[in-house]
């Protein structure tokens, strides 16, 4: 037994020793893993970075392509350099420069590469890259540069520039190393993923002055870098630059959108910028200098300003008060019983109310919805009636995000019954006459140019809307859109009741509100002007306001235009939607749009730096960080029920100064 023993020992000591043996021949002779690690002095280990994707218009122009360029990294513990002054001028810094950029290397690791240098052109590495061999611990890495030829739609696109801290920190998968670089802001933040496509890994065998031989074994481990997708946007390019030329000198916004698809056409955020300004080595001084711009470039208006819509909310107060039964076609009010100014003659019926903007009109409208509901208690009833024009009005995407393909849209503010319980600190504190404002639109409403004009495109559809969006393609055009994009969204008014309103529409533009020379033949613009409360917080003038489609039957383009301080809506702005509107659906602008273009370009509407507030003291960019939203801001209301929360009364008429 004793003797059994010792040989089972014995077996399985050898049966040990035999695994040890085994593994150590396939780790020494089968396997090179611990072979490659180990030789780090003579095989280097490269990161290929794919080219991020283009981006295109509808028709195929290239709104963004790449320029290969180098950046030059530096390992500061490897770091030898014979001659410092000799490399500074090599390198055309100064010696200042460069012992920031060293102590900031060596704060960021001793031992780890960071950036000493970016976006060197081909020219400029050609001339450095022979003597870069003279000095140990300045690697090049091939890398490329955004490039705008269109020199448009900076604020929708977004930039390129490294990733900050908080976002590299804030990584749920580790993918992006310090100094990469990563789309913030616009398409290229909310596309990075598609767009920037998949690394590489290269391993190239070098010498001990770290010149390159060729690659190791003749790539077998290497990895290809692939390319990011490609984006195909709905925006006519030419259309939109056309749109930028209009709203030189002045504020605002211009937004156009294709009503059977929800595809934005046009994307204006006035004023703007060249977007190669922040595609370049000087990244962090144009983006300080677009910063403290008192006139905001940097916010892209169409999605992120807050205005009160004005006369243009008369829309919705129409369609919805058919819906319910307390509104017919018919249906004549006057002015009398009215707190509410207008210059129209009174005595409008639906179509006529639409076309001069009767402000009475649509006091009475909106006092009858919210009575309508029965209730004999004032308070009672005036609560019922608004939850119900609140959830009416949500359906046409009032007071909610629409789910654009862009980080940094805004819901808004659609007035609620809790709204103003809490304004008025208690239940059935207030009633309709604390809150007849918002039967014209003004009040507590804010709502931006991306849901005025998904209003137009809803109006033009007769009933429904698609979300608006940017990209119509990923990779290949039609390919890749998320399911939202095409999902149809119903406001649950009869389409029957949108011919009396696209009627008045139709109506304002010939012989209403809206300025004779934006009546453009040929076009058939169906419109709506407003004026939006500015005047009251210091400004000369409201913001003028305009939405639309066109042509009146089987519409292909919805559009919404902003002015601020430009005064009546029927002017500036409907000017502006007219030409864009014949621009895109005949190509060009013909005589009588020319002369109206003419007019309008020499039109300046920039308020004086005066009435601006003062700009922020600048902060240190933090690409990650979003811009603060453009908001008329509220005073708190005031707690005695019975007075309305906002006095002043839109006004909204047509100018009889040089025949508009």
């Amino acid at each position: 037994m004793i003797e059994n023993r010792k040989f089972i020992i014995i077996g399985v000591f050898c049966l040990v020793g035999l695994i040890y043996a085994a593994r150590l021949f396939y780790l020494q002779i089968l396997d090179d893993s611990y072979s490659l690690e180990s030789s780090s002095n003579s095989i280097k280990r490269v990161i290929e970075i794919p080219y991020r994707g283009q981006i295109y218009d509808r028709n195929g122009k290239l709104i963004v392509y790449n320029t290969p360029v180098y950046d030059l990294y530096v390992t500061p513990k490897r770091v030898k350099i014979p001659d410092t002054l000799a490399f500074c001028r090599m390198m055309d810094v100064t010696r200042p420069e460069f012992d920031s950029i060293m102590e900031l290397a060596k704060a960021y690791s001793p031992v780890k590469p960071s950036v000493f240098l970016r976006q060197l052109s081909k020219e400029d590495y050609a001339r450095i890259q022979d003597a870069l061999v003279d000095y140990r611990g300045f690697e090049p890495v091939m890398s490329s540069m955004r490039t705008y030829p269109a020199h448009t739609l900076s604020n929708a696109l977004g930039y390129v520039s490294e990733i900050s801290k908080k976002k590299l920190d804030g990584q749920e998968t580790p993918y992006y190393r310090q100094g990469d670089y990563v789309g913030h802001n616009g398409l290229e933040e909310q596309y990075e993923e598609e767009l920037r496509g998949r690394r590489g890994i290269k391993y190239v065998m070098q010498n001990v002055r770290g010149v390159a031989k060729g690659s190791f074994k003749s790539g077998e481990y290497d990895t290809a870098a692939v390319a990011g997708k490609n984006l195909y946007t709905g925006i006519d390019v030419d259309v939109q630059q056309f749109a930028d030329s209009l709203m030189q000198n002045k504020v605002g916004s211009v937004l156009a959108i294709d009503p059977s698809t929800g595809e934005i056409l046009v994307s204006v955020s006035a004023p703007t910028y060249d977007p190669n300004q922040l595609s370049s080595r000087f990244f962090s001084k144009n983006f300080r200098k677009l910063l403290k711009d008192p006139y905001k470039p940097l916010i892209n208006r169409p999605i992120m300003a807050s205005y009160r819509p004005g006369s243009t909310f008369k829309l919705i107060q129409a369609l919805i008060a058919q819906q319910q039964g307390s509104l017919f076609t018919n249906t004549v009010y006057g002015h009398g019983g009215s707190p509410m100014r207008c210059h129209c003659h009174g005595g409008n019926n639906l179509r006529g109310a639409v076309r001069f903007s009767c402000n009475p009109y649509f006091y009475q409208v909106f006092r009858k919805y919210i009575y309508h509901n029965g209730n004999p208690n004032t308070f009672k009833a005036s609560a019922i009636g608004l939850q119900e024009w609140h959830d009416h009005a949500m359906k046409f995407g009032i007071g909610q995000k629409l789910g654009v393909d862009l980080p940094s849209e805004l819901r808004g503010n659609l007035p609620s019954v809790d709204t103003y319980d809490k304004a008025y600190r208690g239940e059935l504190t207030w009633k309709f006459s604390n809150i007849y404002s918002l039967s014209i639109g003004e009040g507590e409403l804010l709502i931006s140019p991306l849901k005025l004009a998904n209003l137009a495109a809803t109006i033009a559809n007769r009933g429904w809307y698609i979300a608006p969006h940017y990209v119509k393609g990923i990779g290949k055009l039609g390919e890749g859109i998320p399911d939202i994009y095409r999902e149809k969204h119903y406001t649950d008014i009869d389409a029957k009741y949108y011919l009396p309103v696209i009627e008045g529409m139709r109506m304002a533009v010939q012989a209403g509100t809206v300025k004779r020379d934006a009546d453009i033949p040929g076009i058939e613009l169906c419109g709506k002007t407003g004026t939006s409360q500015n005047a009251k917080f210091g400004h000369a003038h409201d913001h003028s306001i305009f939405i639309g489609f066109a042509p009146m039957n089987n519409p292909k383009i919805a559009v919404a235009v902003f002015v601020e301080n430009a005064g009546w809506g029927g002017v500036a702005a409907a000017s502006v939607a007219a030409l864009v509107a014949e621009r895109y659906l005949k190509g060009k602008n013909e005589a009588q749009g020319q002369k109206l273009k003419e007019w309008l370009i020499k039109q300046n509407y920039m308020p004086p730096l005066s009435m601006l507030p003062k700009p922020r003291a600048p902060k240190k960019p933090d690409s990650s960080a979003k811009q603060p939203p453009v908001k008329d801001t509220l005073r708190k209301p005031e707690s005695r029920p019975a007075r309305p929360l906002m006095t002043r009364i839109d006004t909204d008429q047509k100018s009889t100064v040089g025949g508009n």
